[in-house]
């Protein structure tokens, strides 16, 4: 969103920009020599990425979200060299250039474990295509396959959620470094108890304590190489590692606990609210900070057995695309005909669970639309929660919908949707204003002439 709204700002402004964007895959990647011969760069980003190609160049580092709601502001200021900064060839040697944001740090560990959790929760989910106990050895219905089945997705890439979030959280704030200490927080919280929680709180605390051992201590010259290959890893290992097992793992593993009691033993009023909350949160941002915030937050649950969130969720992620592709077919007059065209790949994108493909309808009417999303998300999300919606897998659309077992009340979870996305297209077409086609000079001159012979 935030590369939509600069571009759509720097034409307004008469501007020549191009805009890379690194989401689940990294596309319109700038050039050596588009970098060497710009003006100004901005970095709108929310997460630690290689600055080493913007070595001896002043750069804009914005969060995404002031980028969305100030894009003239912050592109002047990059043009005028108001708040840039120059950063130098070796990344790792100048930890000024890492971002010191913990939310900054969070998202990158967020990052890491995103692979892990997608690849692993669909593959958990596959599993129980044969059956819901056919993965368990001792069951009388056991199948080979969906055992291999859950031990790649559950037993392997899922169980690695945990420690890859660590080691993203530690590697943003300490660099190359953070990795190890990181992965080991990480693994520490996943089998002591702490859970997604602990991996948060022991990455940071890998990060820092790693930073510090790494990038602040001095070392003569001649002892650098033994000193970062073997002091740095022994003795962050060692610090983390007894501070997980003796300060962290079990009052956060309390915690945790509580937070699942309360979650499993919420009513229909309490699952509710808090759905209401989850599609609110969901669609606000259309996978920006808040929306990743809660889908992480109810991915960690799933670690925990909570599974009613993610669920949630997905139908709140899945309806803004949707109920702007109704709406594109139900208030046609309210949108261009380029609109009208996007709409109709918002149909696949929304029921892929790609909330972004609602993004440039919110960029271009973000004062109607996102009110919009967000009434229509809460609404799906809050007859999920209310209904007790269950999903053994977090993401994939309605395309895990298709394997048995997967949701544990499926016709309610349809309606959900359904009902999430039709409210999203009324919302729309109430709020919206009708599009008004712009004649040219020299197309109403031709018209009199047509009418006048």
């Amino acid at each position: 969103m935030s590369a939509e709204k600069l571009e759509v700002t720097a034409k307004k402004l008469g501007y020549e920009a191009k805009f890379e964007t690194q989401g689940a895959k990294t596309e319109n990647v700038l050039t050596a020599k588009e970098i060497n011969s710009a003006d100004a760069i901005i970095l709108a980003v929310d997460k630690d990425i290689d600055t080493s190609r913007f070595a001896g160049k002043k750069v804009k580092r914005v969060s995404t979200s002031r980028a969305i709601k100030e894009p003239e502001e912050v592109i002047e200021e990059a043009l005028n060299n108001v708040g840039t900064i120059e950063f130098s060839a070796d990344k790792g040697n100048d930890s000024k250039e890492r971002q010191g944001g913990i939310y900054n740090h969070f998202m990158n560990g967020v990052n890491y474990m995103l692979p892990f959790v997608i690849a692993g929760g669909i593959i958990i989910a596959l599993s129980f295509a044969f059956g819901i106990t056919a993965s368990d050895p001792e069951s009388a219905d056991y199948n080979v396959l969906a055992g291999a089945l859950s031990t790649i997705g559950g037993g392997t890439a899922f169980a690695m959620m945990v420690p890859a979030l660590g080691a993203g959280i530690a590697s943003s704030i300490a660099g190359k470094a953070g990795f190890a200490p990181g992965i080991v927080a990480g693994l520490l919280a996943a089998n002591g108890g702490s859970g997604f929680l602990g991996g948060m709180i022991g990455g940071l605390l890998a990060g820092y304590a790693t930073d510090l051992l790494a990038n602040k201590i001095n070392v003569k010259k001649q002892l650098a190489a033994i000193y970062q290959l073997i002091v740095v890893p022994l003795v962050s290992i060692l610090v983390i590692g007894l501070a997980m097992v003796f300060l962290i793992d079990k009052p956060i593993a309390w915690v945790l606990e509580a937070l699942t009691s309360w979650l499993n033993g919420l009513g229909n009023t309490s699952g509710l609210m808090f759905g209401l909350l989850i599609g609110i949160m969901m669609a606000a941002d259309m996978g920006g900070p808040i929306n990743k915030s809660i889908s992480t937050f109810s991915i960690g649950l799933m670690s925990a057995g909570v599974n009613a969130p993610i669920a949630a969720c997905m139908a709140a992620g899945m309806t803004p695309p949707l109920g702007l592709a109704l709406a594109t077919i139900l208030f046609k007059n309210k949108f261009t005909k380029e609109e009208r065209t996007s709409g109709q790949s918002c149909w696949i994108l929304g029921a892929s669970y790609i909330t972004e493909g609602a993004i440039p309808f919110a960029v271009s009417d973000p004062i109607r639309v996102i009110p919009s999303l967000m009434l229509g998300s809460a609404t799906a999300a809050g007859i999920s929660m209310a209904a007790g919606v269950t999903s053994m897998a977090p993401h994939g659309g309605i395309w895990v919908m298709l394997i048995p077992n997967v949701m544990n009340n499926l016709p309610m979870y349809v309606l959900a949707i359904v009902a999430g996305t039709i409210v999203t297209a009324l919302a729309v077409g109430v709020l919206k204003k009708t599009v008004t086609v712009e004649i040219k000079k020299e197309s109403s001159e031709k018209i009199i002439n047509e009418v006048e012979v």
